[in-house]
């Protein structure tokens, strides 16, 4: 009988133990999504339309992606939607009619190509008018998806009427106690280009993005821009950056399709065949 009370309370213990210290590799359920989550969905980024052949490509990537034998959530659109042309109205209607025969819900955020600092109030009225907000959060099987423009904040500049790291902020704070996944253009990384290494965020806007994102439970950050594939990791959170289905530089056009399982995330780039 003593025998069977010390197994008993040893196993016990032991459950205890596991439960509030759980072995490497095992890790709980965010709050605000049930346990066992799991679901994809895709990213694209640096189209360029109005350039090259860049609407082609990103029609036979639309078809593949609509050919995916798994249901995905959504398909995010990361910036540089078009190539300094928005005001373009056959361009812009060209583009957009594309990527609208997606069959998954299609999210948009703008990047440095779409609202040019050059013509602020015009490019940026152009975006909001034919694509959509500057900030937006969408949620999916209770993770919220935040697509934000940054470039005023990574470039120390302003828009009149909108203040990213105030609006990103309220955004974050209307999220609490949910998993955040990120969306924005440039990475607030360095870059490395053409063998040289430079910052891609003004110092200011990069340190304060990372001391409001460490606040908040955002899980990953998603980005473009830099059109190469690369993984970062800033205070324990990682930045993805994806390749562009734009042709600068001999890219060879691709889109991410990203899993959510648990609070975590991963992905494959998926190429078209050349």
């Amino acid at each position: 009988m003593m025998k069977y009370f010390l197994n008993r309370t040893w196993i016990g213990a032991l459950l205890l133990w596991l439960a509030v210290f759980p072995p490497l590799g095992v890790r709980a359920s965010p709050p605000g999504a049930e346990p066992g989550t799991r679901f994809f969905f895709v990213q694209i980024t640096d189209t360029h339309f109005g350039e090259r052949d860049h609407l082609e490509r990103t029609r036979k990537l639309v078809e593949q992606i609509n050919r995916l034998p798994i249901e995905i959530a959504c398909v995010v659109h990361t910036g540089d939607i078009f190539a300094d042309n928005i005001t373009d109205a056959g361009v812009r209607d060209a583009g957009l009619g594309v990527l609208r025969r997606l069959k998954a819900p299609l999210h948009f955020l703008p990047g440095n190509h779409d609202i040019l600092r050059k013509d602020l109030e015009k490019t940026a009225a152009a975006y909001t008018r034919s694509v959509g907000p500057l900030l937006h959060a969408i949620e999916y099987h209770g993770v919220v998806f935040i697509l934000a423009y940054t470039e005023p904040l990574a470039l120390g500049f302003a828009l009149d009427g909108y203040e990213p790291l105030r609006e990103l902020e309220a955004a974050l704070a209307r999220s609490s106690g949910k998993p955040i996944i990120l969306f924005h253009h440039r990475p607030a990384v360095d870059d490395y280009y053409e063998f040289a290494q430079s910052p891609a965020w003004d110092g200011p806007g990069r340190a304060a993005l990372e001391k409001l994102l460490t606040a908040h439970d955002v899980k990953a950050v998603i980005t473009g821009h830099f059109h190469r594939d690369e993984l970062h990791w800033v205070d324990g959170r990682p930045v993805f950056a994806a390749p562009p289905v734009a042709a600068y530089w001999g890219r060879q056009a691709g889109f991410r399709l990203y899993e959510y399982r648990d609070g975590r995330l991963g992905y494959r780039t998926i190429y078209l065949p050349e």
